[in-house]
Parts: structure tokens; C-alpha cells; sequence
């Protein structure tokens, strides 16, 4: 189980990296228990990503992110990191 957190807290380390390259400043949810694992704040939009390793959400995870409400100008990502991989599968909710 300690190896399944440390993968999934150093690719959500990496969707950081890649949204903060991007030009947004980013907030880390505590724990990671919320719907969301990051918010990536820009002047222009809001992003809140789902940070998966080698799988998608569930169904059930999936339709408690498409019935969050947020801002017209935000967007729900999945970020899927799959193992050797450089960058994640991205895919918006």
C-alpha cells in the first residue's frame, strides 16, 4: 500500500510540474481524498485534475466529477500516468 502512495503522490509531484510550466499556480488537495487532487489556478482559467496511475476512475468517480459544479471558465481533467511513461493520457470530464 506504501508503494501505491508513493507512485500516486509523485505523479500527481509531476501533473504539477506540468500545469505549473503551463503557467498555473497549483494547490494540492490534503490527503487527496477529495474529488479532486489538484487545483491549477492561471489568469485566465481554472483547471481540476483527477490524478490516476495505470487506471481510469471508476464509473462512480467519474459521474461525481461530471455533476461537480465550478466556474463556466474551469475545466475537469484526468491526468492517467501509465508506468515509464513521460507524460499522462490526458482526458477531459
Amino acid at each position: 500500500m506504501i508503494k501505491l502512495k508513493q507512485k500516486g503522490s509523485r505523479n500527481e509531484r509531476r501533473s504539477i510540474k506540468i500545469l505549473e510550466t503551463a503557467g498555473y499556480t497549483c494547490l494540492k488537495s490534503g490527503g487527496s481524498i477529495g474529488i479532486f487532487d489538484i487545483i491549477g489556478i492561471s489568469a485566465t482559467d481554472i483547471v481540476l485534475v483527477q490524478v490516476k496511475s495505470n487506471h481510469d476512475p471508476s464509473p462512480a468517480e467519474i459521474e461525481v466529477m461530471e455533476l461537480f459544479k465550478c466556474p463556466k471558465n474551469s475545466k475537469k481533467l484526468i491526468h492517467r500516468w501509465n508506468d515509464y511513461s513521460r507524460l499522462p493520457v490526458v482526458r477531459e470530464v
